[in-house]
């Protein structure tokens, strides 16, 4: 600040300092976008209303309207029914994510041995899915792993069948019963979708205080009205950043976003394939913001 005022310039209140850090710790990103994203943002939103024709003479680009907007929604079938899935999937997912990585982020912060190994175990599914590793040949680890989970898919769905059956003679609801039974047929893909979410809820619960839980055992809290009344509402904010990353996450690594890039890159159509991802772009902003404003409403900010 002293640098500032030998310039010239008027000290900075407080809340300019931060407006002021924030706008530098985004400009890289900003910077980024500006230049890599933008043009290529721009003319795919171009083709999408446009017949794209690729010939000796180069790239021909003629206005077409709404038609490719209008194939990808009542002509081409296999569109409407792969974003389907892929929004159900999501709303499916998504808490079910959510809820596993706090809970194992609460878990893996007690002390107990080896749990620097426990840690590396949860997080070892994210190096398995990552582009490398998914790029070894047929006969690797990778493949056998997920071999075997496509395998054991009859055997959970046994164990999902006894579950159902328990819980529908114990009276609860058959829309929970159902949803329940799903979780538990995903949770191999529950698993390796949790590990960042992980990392990120364990870092948030290592910056709670620990003088607020030596507080609550003074005041005899048990460790249920802790968790629920310390530690739930400090990592509120992160549930929110996680409930972001996770339907993003969630939304790239579909069947859709394989048919909108066969679209483009083998079929050739262009104008469809931008069509394509521009519908696909609007879903997911308006999951997004639904989201967002709802979750929002109930996190806790600690001033």
């Amino acid at each position: 600040m002293k640098s500032f005022m030998k310039l010239g310039l008027k000290e900075r209140t407080y809340a300019q300092q931060k407006a002021f850090w924030g706008f530098i710790y985004v400009l890289p990103w900003a910077l980024g976008f500006i230049f890599f994203f933008l043009v290529p943002l721009l003319s795919s939103l171009r083709y999408s209303f446009s017949n794209v024709e690729a010939n000796s003479s180069g790239i021909t680009v003629s206005f077409a309207g709404m038609k490719n907007y209008i194939e990808a929604l009542t002509v081409n079938t296999s569109f409407n029914r792969t974003l389907t899935e892929a929004i159900i999937n999501m709303v499916v997912n998504v808490p079910l994510i959510v809820i596993f990585s706090l809970f194992l982020a609460v878990l893996l912060n007690q002390k107990f041995a080896l749990r620097s190994i426990a840690r590396s175990v949860f997080f070892l599914p994210v190096i398995l899915s990552s582009g490398i590793i998914l790029s070894l040949e047929s006969s690797s680890l990778v493949q056998a792993i997920n071999d075997q989970s496509q395998s054991s898919g009859i055997l959970r769905g046994f164990g999902s069948f006894e579950l159902s059956n328990m819980m529908l003679q114990a009276g609860v609801s058959e829309t929970i019963v159902d949803y329940l039974t799903g979780a538990v047929d995903r949770i191999y893909q529950i698993v390796s979708q949790s590990g960042v979410q992980i990392l990120i809820f364990l870092a948030a619960i290592q910056t709670i205080s620990p003088q607020l839980y030596e507080a609550s055992k003074i005041e005899g809290a048990t460790g249920y009205e802790a968790f629920w009344k310390i530690t739930f509402p400090m990592v509120s904010p992160i549930i929110l950043v996680n409930m972001i990353y996770t339907i993003i996450d969630s939304f790239s690594r579909n069947d859709l976003t394989e048919l909108i890039r066969n679209t483009g890159f083998v079929n050739f159509n262009f104008g469809l394939s931008s069509a394509m991802a521009w519908i696909y772009f609007v879903a997911i902003a308006i999951i997004l913001l639904i989201s967002t404003y709802l979750v929002s409403r109930k996190v806790f900010y600690q001033d």
